[in-house]
């Protein structure tokens, strides 16, 4: 999430109250989670395992519960909750504003879409040329989708993250500041959910298709030309090439990347990084034909159990 203006050290201290280290007027540009900062961004850390990532991070602001060394060029934010700090500050740059009509007023549609009976479209969602919106289906707030682009009954984009922290008196919820972004001619099945980014943009690319009942995790990025079937689940900040083909209630770990043109096999759990251009089955996940291979040597046990007992 990038600022509407470039902030000083100093201004965003006084935002969220906290102790800075570094020259006031050090610039501060944006905000976003340590797997998409850039320079000028800031990103926050409250645990010491994490603290040499963020550290060492494109970040130059580091929301941090500690004053640690830091990198030449860095500056730091002193926080008692770095997390709570980092909701206060998605709250105050990305408030949730309420819509008063089912189509918002700065919401900006292209020439020829039609938009059908009893749709929602939040606040600055912008919609291209020839597109169709389909009954009942919920667009949040700062939504761009693309020309060309098909949305089937009761989809739903920019739905908040599932991110939570677990504390004592409860679950507490990272705020989401982000986007949903869908490229051109991008088609969305009905039910599919598209979570939008923490701080940055949930997208899904060109000529990309989903079938009924996707669901894709907060700051996922999809390539080009996908194909994924129905009650695939696809959690956050999961990264897939273009052209890869997902069937049916295929499963993902979050933050692994998938290559371009694999194809992933129904019921498959993606539980790491796998390489493009291959074929996978399984759970864990195996290189498909390696993975039949051991079920068939399975089915061969019982057999072998009986040779054994009969001689």
């Amino acid at each position: 999430m990038k600022f509407p203006t470039t902030f000083t050290l100093k201004q965003i201290s006084e935002i969220i109250q906290t102790e800075y280290v570094g020259d006031s007027d050090f610039p501060v540009l944006g905000m976003n989670e340590i797997h998409v900062v850039e320079n000028g961004d800031i990103v926050f850390v409250d645990h010491p395992k994490y603290y040499d990532k963020a550290l060492n991070s494109k970040a130059t602001v580091i929301l941090i519960n500690k004053k640690v060394d830091y990198p030449e060029g860095k500056a730091l934010l002193i926080s008692d909750d770095p997390f709570r700090d980092f909701n206060t500050l998605t709250h105050y740059f990305s408030p949730f504003v309420a819509s008063a009509r089912m189509i918002s007023n700065s919401a900006k549609i292209g020439r020829n879409t039609i938009i059908q009976p009893n749709v929602f479209i939040g606040n600055n969602v912008t919609i291209g040329d020839n597109c169709l919106i389909h009954a009942n289906v919920s667009i949040y707030d700062n939504c761009v989708i693309g020309n060309g682009v098909t949305i089937h009954s009761g989809s739903v984009l920019g739905a908040d993250a599932f991110y939570y922290k677990n504390r004592p008196e409860g679950f507490d919820k990272l705020l989401s500041g982000g986007r949903v972004v869908l490229k051109d001619n991008v088609d969305l099945g009905a039910l599919c959910t598209i979570d939008r980014g923490v701080t940055g943009d949930t997208t899904i690319g060109e000529g990309t298709k989903l079938d009924n009942q996707v669901h894709v995790g907060h700051d996922t990025v999809i390539g080009k030309k996908c194909l994924i079937a129905s009650q695939t689940g696809i959690a956050g900040c999961v990264i897939i090439e273009d052209e890869v083909t997902l069937w049916g209630q295929v499963g993902t770990n979050s933050g692994i990347t998938i290559g371009k043109k694999a194809v992933i096999m129904g019921q498959t759990g993606v539980t790491k990084s796998v390489k493009g251009e291959m074929s996978y089955f399984g759970t864990p996940i195996e290189e498909s034909r390696e993975k039949l291979k051991q079920l068939a040597y399975i089915k061969k046990i019982p057999d072998i159990i009986k040779k054994l007992e009969n001689k």
